[in-house]
């Protein structure tokens, strides 16, 4: 696991078995942003890790700027773990 932190919020970056996944927290309110794990599938942004998927997306900017969207914070503002900087299609 890789976390990074910034301005309150915090990033961690996992691997399942199945997914990739960069789970966001910030101020109790949560965004996911998950992938296959073989890294080359559309980006699914849900509420939570094992949440309903919300919207996919090809890439990695857009899946971000949704989840900031879901965290009320600017994307700017997100703390990507190195680890999870290659997501994306």
């Amino acid at each position: 696991m890789s976390t990074a932190e910034a301005d309150g919020i915090t990033a961690q970056y996992r691997e399942t078995d199945e997914e990739r996944l960069l789970e966001f927290d910030a101020d109790g309110r949560t965004a996911v942003v998950a992938q296959n794990v073989e890294g080359y599938a559309m980006l699914k942004v849900r509420p939570t890790a094992d949440g309903d998927e919300l919207e996919r997306y090809y890439g990695f900017d857009m899946a971000l700027d949704h989840a900031a969207e879901l965290l009320g914070v600017a994307v700017a503002d997100l703390p990507i773990p190195e680890a999870a900087a290659d997501m994306g299609m």
